[in-house]
């Protein structure tokens, strides 16, 4: 099988263009061309008279290698690499223990899969509840301020990015193709198969409740056990060397192989592993508000009379801002036609994120604006000092919200002006429970502030009317990532100084998003694995 890649044809183009394509590229007779398969679907708007879909494209010809040395120069067709996935350990039969997993999110739900279908049986600690209990609870936030803080947006299966726009993109180095593995997977379990091409496949939050629930149940029938509502609460070491876990309920789990999986908020966790002297460090990582503007100011300005064709759907940007102050200020997990939503995780603190649902047909787009900050910089000398800086602000933001969960928001045009705000425009906020207009000045570090209304006019010469009057701040987005990394070895991918303990996922510090922290949980489980295997040998 032959890869082309950039094969370019026009916004409007027919099936059978594809078709026409190939066979104009490769100089072959219709007879030549046995099948082919797109791999990958991009958008090129850089032109907006004449957007383009960008293709790569796998193709089985009758003469391969006839086709490949003619050729051999060209960059845009060559030999395409085995994408599919190798186990790379399978768990002997004379097995005694079992793999526990903590953290049912991406990472901790692949690790989960990969060591189930591997044979090892393992068994999932998830502190929420099962995503539908978690949905219920969820909504209870959003609906009537109800807080739970065990099951939330942040905690239950699925973890933080099922209430996301479910992104599966990436910008990660994946020579062995784990990210194809990932999203093989999804479809299996009901993900439409476009994901496998589209250039930036998004599931969003409904169908994503589906997908979790058939992959518990694939994990289940291959021997593995999942218990929600147990959080774990001290991991027992012994020499160095994990011994087992205790559980909210007081139940003990003895392994020596523990997969930490346990996302970006799971502070109590964090505090105790600390305590436990296993090494952390804190990372850099970034806070800032949400902005909402109409999903349709977005759509002109990156597709002009383009805007609304359903072929190119809600458009979506990424800005990026050098302040004078020495801060970068870019935008966050932007969703097209999405929602701003209640993530908190802890009483008397306010949390925002976006999410979307696979139509991304609301009427607002949402991202998150936020500065870079540092350890070196901001929270020095203490690995847990970013997470109170994180606390502090998100307490801050209750407050400024009237302390009902209500969050703080402040029209754009005053955010810039300095003034607080009174009333809304033509941009209706969709954050639930709720917002309380006021002025954002005091919600962030004077040095964030500073940097974000720099940066507003900034990106509206990038973006027209970015800069609006009535586009709507909202306030605080402080979980962009975890504020510590679980510090591991490169090559074993154990704690460099707790054997047996696999940090993972974007809890660890190892990963972004939905697809490189299920990625990173497959690296994991196979280290897992292999680990197991030789000590059984």
């Amino acid at each position: 099988m032959l890869r082309l890649t950039e094969i370019k044809l026009p916004l409007t183009h027919a099936e059978n263009e594809i078709r026409t394509a190939i066979l104009k590229k490769l100089a072959i007779e219709e007879a030549d061309l046995l099948s082919f398969s797109i791999y990958r679907r991009g958008v090129d708007a850089r032109k907006v008279s004449a957007i383009l879909f960008i293709y790569t494209l796998d193709v089985v010809l009758r003469d391969e290698a006839v086709v490949l040395a003619r050729f051999g120069k060209d960059p845009h067709v060559s030999i395409a690499p085995d994408t599919s996935y190798h186990f790379v350990a399978h768990a002997p039969n004379n097995m005694t223990e079992r793999p526990v997993v903590v953290g049912m999110g991406p990472a901790g739900l692949f690790a989960g899969l990969i060591l189930a279908q591997s044979g090892f049986r393992p068994i999932i600690v998830e502190r929420g509840k099962a995503v539908r209990e978690r949905t219920k609870d969820t909504f209870g936030l959003w609906r009537q301020s109800v807080l739970n803080p065990e099951s939330n947006v942040q905690f239950g299966e699925g973890g933080a990015g099922t209430f996301s726009d479910g992104k599966l993109y990436s910008q990660i180095k994946d020579p062995r193709h784990l990210g194809r593995k990932v999203l093989e997977e999804f479809v299996k379990a009901g993900a439409p198969e476009e994901i496998l091409y589209v250039s930036k496949p998004h599931i969003g939050t409904f169908r994503l409740v589906g997908m979790v629930e058939t992959m518990r149940e694939t994990i289940l029938s291959l021997g593995g056990e999942i218990r929600f509502s147990s959080r774990v609460d001290d991991i027992d070491i012994e020499n160095n060397q994990v011994r087992g876990v205790t559980l909210s309920n007081g139940d003990y789990l003895a392994t020596r192989h523990l997969v930490l999986a346990i996302g970006h908020s799971a502070r109590d966790t964090f505090e105790m592993i600390h305590k436990r002297g296993i090494y952390i460090e804190a990372k850099p990582f970034s806070i800032g508000f949400r902005i909402e503007h109409p999903q349709s100011l977005i759509d002109r300005a990156r597709y002009h009379h383009n805007a609304g064709n359903p072929l190119l759907g809600a458009a979506d940007y990424k800005l990026v801002h050098h302040a004078s102050n020495g801060r970068s200020v870019y935008s966050f997990c932007m969703c097209p036609g999405g929602t701003v939503v209640a993530a908190a995780s802890e009483a008397g603190c306010v949390v925002t994120n976006g999410m979307s649902q696979y139509s991304r047909n609301e009427r607002n787009a949402n991202s998150g604006i936020v500065v870079g900050i540092t350890p070196e910089q901001d929270y020095p000398n203490d690995p847990l000092a970013g997470m109170a800086l994180q606390r502090f602000w998100e307490a801050r933001a209750y407050e400024l919200g009237g302390k009902t969960y209500q969050a703080p928001a402040q029209l754009v045009g005053d955010f810039l002006a300095g003034k607080p705000s009174k009333e809304f425009g033509a941009v209706q906020p969709s954050y639930t429970p709720g917002v309380h207009l006021c002025d954002l000045a005091t919600a962030l570090p004077d040095y964030a502030i500073a940097a974000i209304r720099e940066a507003l006019p900034a990106f509206a010469k990038q973006i027209k009317g970015f800069d609006m009057a009535d586009a709507v701040l909202t306030g605080v987005e402080t979980r962009t990532s975890s504020p510590i990394r679980i510090k591991r070895h490169d090559y074993t991918l154990q704690s460099v100084n707790t054997v047996g303990l696999y940090p993972t996922g974007e809890g660890a510090g190892y990963a972004g998003g939905i697809l490189s922290a299920a990625v990173d949980g497959i690296k994991i489980a196979e280290a897992v694995g292999q680990s197991m295997a030789s000590f059984y040998a």
